[in-house]
């Protein structure tokens, strides 16, 4: 079995040799049409199966495509026109990961708007914007 696995493995890296494979538009692509498969199983519907259906053929022709450039010019036109859902989604992320350690604060100013991280456990602190230099008092 393992020699198998071995020669499948050796046989696969020969034949994707030259060809695009995976890139950021066709993982979230794959996010999607995931999201779409299960939503089939509650809404029958003969155009979203036909949409799941093209999706998938369109990103499997990409994979496999050996024009670069072509494939590299899609990526980049999706990125770019992603960037901003990104960067809140990551933001996010990189928020709920601080809240066990930190409290996460808003500065007060309307205009600033600012972010602040304070350490939890410091009790009851006066905090000073470092953009706007609002002072408030908070518990941390």
């Amino acid at each position: 079995m393992n020699n198998f696995m071995n020669r499948f493995r050796e046989w696969l890296a020969g034949f994707m040799q030259g060809r695009y494979g995976a890139d950021q538009l066709s993982r979230d692509l794959n996010i999607v049409l995931l999201v779409l498969i299960v939503l089939s199983f509650f809404i029958r519907s003969g155009l979203l199966e036909l949409l799941i259906f093209a999706g998938i053929a369109w990103n499997i022709f990409r994979m496999f495509s050996k024009n670069h450039a072509a494939r590299y010019r899609e990526n980049q036109w999706y990125l770019s026109k992603s960037s901003g859902i990104r960067r809140r989604i990551q933001s996010f992320i990189s928020i709920n990961k601080q809240r066990s350690n930190y409290h996460i604060y808003t500065c007060p100013n309307r205009e600033c708007r600012q972010k602040i991280r304070i350490p939890k456990g410091k009790g009851r602190i006066e905090v000073t914007c470092p953009r706007c230099h609002t002072t408030f008092v908070k518990n941390s």
